[in-house]
């Protein structure tokens, strides 16, 4: 199964990828051929005074940085007008298209045996030896097409070539002892194997199909995926080595611990939503590709302005993915440091269970960071959505400091906290925002605090006049760290500032977390505002004015009404609608604890058919996934609203990935009666089953 889901995420992402480089090739070919057009026009004259100069013409390419021009005759013959004497590789088809009129691009060598790259445009112009030229030739180096290309990047999963249908390459072979792609398949592979996957290539490219296969020798498998590129007889082949992902896969089969085993799947979760998000990306970047070759004019302005953009947008993702690698590795290392503590100390169950609570806090607040990688977009356009709730401020305390702890005491330094002056512990705000604010500014803090140096946080709080229901909370953090300049402070909050200087260049981070921290904090209608001093220190000010909540109400004394917390569990019977079976292992197990009788159903339609099909009253409940096959959760919910039957009501809770507000309130608006966010906590599962179901004798 995990090589299966390899495979399939392998080949979407090298469609995308095939398709983002041949975009970009058609791109690159466009602008060359529109360049050469222009050399023409310098050729031909403007109809009137004759002719240009060949000095004209060979200024004109020189600033068109090619490396070399030649008039070509109607029999093939080719003219130098400077540069290094080139010869076509496959002349015939090249000579064919432009007799045709066509622009085409080719490949050619040069005295010396280095590839070059020609671009042809039909053009009149006098020859040496008596009578016009067909067309004028303009040529660039195979090596830069390869760099314009990002064919040699070290920074992709995969790698490419360009080659022709023999096999021989065009781009991409520096450093290959082989002339040919097919003899470099023959020699990585097996034979059989080998000759099977060369003759389907060839067959692909004869048919101008696209060709997709995993070939494997060995250990070792790639992924091959080839499609040919507009404007010559050339095909991109990309090669995605499984390797790392192969052996990530394969370390996952030794965890005891339910909770670890939890923590794991999170992390492999985790890593999915980003891989995903980051082929998001990419489809977006190809999609404005397809927008700007779609407008695209002749100017040769524009044209290289667009090159110019996309080169941004790439860098600008990049970045992206930097600092975020920041704000997950902060509570990733309390959850890997407290699971070693605990398999160290597993004799010891006082121990263990304290820090199972920790990596339970940590893996929370990892879930809520994973939530605004996804989020990412509205977070930096401004569209972010709170989600406000009762928040104790001791416990959101407690928390930071189990985090930040470990990460002060690894760099030897005094990290305290305190409270100071609250009139209201229990508040009203977004606890998840809050917590990626405050451990955002401490991180910051502990990063750029030298060894033996102090880290300090305190709250404290007044309160408002004008409105006795809220309270005015600040929070302090402050450090004795490097500081930074005075012009710096004042850029500090805009997205991937960073001060550039000796103190900070080897400091990883790329400035989003703070212009994030800003957003965040605006949203909420606070402030956030920073003092600071070279060599002294920082400190950052948060100011909110937050509505005061009640404290947890007390539970009723025995004998009372009954409430939701009286109903027992044991022996309900209870529907769970889950499409994917090891989904449906961690539930039964969790949910174990609470001794329910769960049935299973693989699908909506299914759970459809098991409730139309039991007596009314069978069920207590049912927990309904979203994205399922046949029916998704929604149209199954519908689908039971609408029977004919006394307990058509029966209560539907989502439990699903879909966690975003607007996730939920399309699970009420369906007919659900409430929403749970997957990886599944157990008690927050228990406290809906008791709110919603009826107290009543086991069918």
């Amino acid at each position: 199964m995990s090589e299966n889901t390899i495979e399939e995420i392998g080949t979407a992402y090298m469609a995308g990828m095939n398709e983002q480089v041949s975009l970009h090739f058609e791109t690159i070919i466009e602008l060359r051929l529109t360049m050469a057009e222009s050399i023409a026009r310098i050729a031909e004259g403007d109809g009137s005074s004759g002719y240009g100069t060949r000095e004209e013409i060979e200024y004109g390419a020189r600033a068109r940085h090619f490396l070399c021009a030649a008039l070509y005759s109607p029999d093939g013959g080719m003219e130098m007008i400077f540069g290094d004497p080139v010869t076509l590789n496959h002349p015939e088809p090249f000579l064919k298209s432009l007799r045709d009129g066509e622009r085409k691009a080719a490949s050619a060598s040069d005295s010396g045996g280095d590839g070059v790259i020609l671009f042809g445009v039909p053009c009149e112009y006098p020859m040496s030896g008596g009578g016009g030229s067909l067309a004028i030739l303009v040529g660039l180096s195979t090596r830069y097409m390869g760099e314009v290309l990002f064919l040699d990047s070290d920074k992709s999963l995969s790698y490419s070539f360009v080659i022709r249908k023999d096999g021989s390459y065009v781009v991409g072979n520096e450093g290959d002892a082989h002339e040919n792609y097919f003899d470099r398949l023959g020699d990585i592979f097996d034979g059989r194997d080998a000759d099977a996957c060369i003759e389907q290539l060839k067959a692909a490219m004869s048919a101008g199909e696209d060709y997709s296969t995993v070939v494997q020798s060995g250990g070792s498998r790639r992924h091959i995926y080839c499609t040919n590129l507009p404007y010559c007889e050339w095909y991109l082949v990309t090669v995605l080595p499984f390797e790392r992902l192969d052996n990530a896969i394969s370390g996952m089969g030794n965890q005891w611990l339910i909770i670890v085993y939890a923590a794991s799947l999170a992390v492999i979760a985790m890593l999915l939503c980003i891989f995903l998000q980051y082929l998001k990306l990419f489809r977006n970047q190809v999609s404005e590709l397809k927008r700007v070759n779609a407008e695209m004019d002749a100017a040769r302005k524009a044209a290289e302005q667009a090159r110019r953009e996309a080169e941004q947008a790439n860098a600008a993702k990049q970045d992206f993915l930097s600092s975020m690698s920041h704000d997950i590795r902060t509570p990733m290392n309390a959850i890997i440091g407290m699971t070693s503590l605990a398999l160290d100390n597993a004799d010891n169950p006082g121990q263990v269970r304290d820090y199972l609570g920790k990596i339970a806090l940590s893996g929370k607040h990892l879930l809520g960071l994973i939530n605004d990688v996804l989020d990412i977009s509205k977070i930096e356009s401004g569209k972010i959505t709170l989600r406000v709730e009762p928040v104790s401020l001791r416990e959101a305390l407690d928390g930071i400091v189990n985090i930040m702890q470990p990460q002060a005491a690894a760099k030897n330094q005094r990290f305290s906290v305190s409270a100071q002056e609250i009139l209201s512990e229990n508040v009203y705000c977004d606890g998840v925002r809050l917590n990626q604010v405050l451990i955002n500014l401490l991180g910051n803090a502990v990063k750029f605090t030298p060894e033996k140096g102090a880290v300090r946080m305190s709250v404290y709080q007044e309160p408002l006049p004008e409105d006795a229901s809220r309270v005015r909370t600040h929070f302090l953090v402050s450090d004795t760290g490097i500081g930074m300049s005075k012009e710096y402070q004042k850029v500090i909050f805009e997205s991937f500032s960073r001060e550039d200087n000796t103190r900070v260049r080897k400091t990883e981070g790329s400035g989003l977390g703070m212009a994030i921290s800003k957003y965040i904090v605006d949203a909420m209608g606070g402030t956030i505002s920073v003092r600071s001093e070279q060599g002294r220190g920082s400190e950052f000010h948060v100011v909110l004015d937050l509505d005061r909540a009640a404290a947890p109400a007390a539970p009723e004394p025995a004998g009372g009404a009954e409430t939701a917390g009286d109903v027992e569990l044991k022996g309900k019977r209870v529907l769970l609608a889950e499409d994917n079976e090891l989904n449906w292992e961690v539930a039964r197990e969790l949910l174990s604890v609470l001794e329910l009788d769960l049935d299973w159903a693989e699908n909506g339609e299914i759970c459809l058919r098991k409730f139309r099909e039991s007596p009314a009253g069978y069920y207590g409940a049912i927990i309904m996934d979203v994205r399922m096959p046949v029916m998704d959760g929604y149209e199954t919910t519908a689908a039971i609203r609408a029977l004919d039957r006394a307990d058509a009501d029966i209560p539907i809770i989502a439990m699903t990935a879909d966690a975003f507000s607007e996730d939920i309130q399309r699970c009420l608006a369906c007919g659900m009666n409430d929403h749970l966010a997957k990886p599944i906590d157990i008690q927050t599962v228990s406290r809906k089953l008791k709110k919603y179901l009826k107290q009543a004798r086991p069918v």
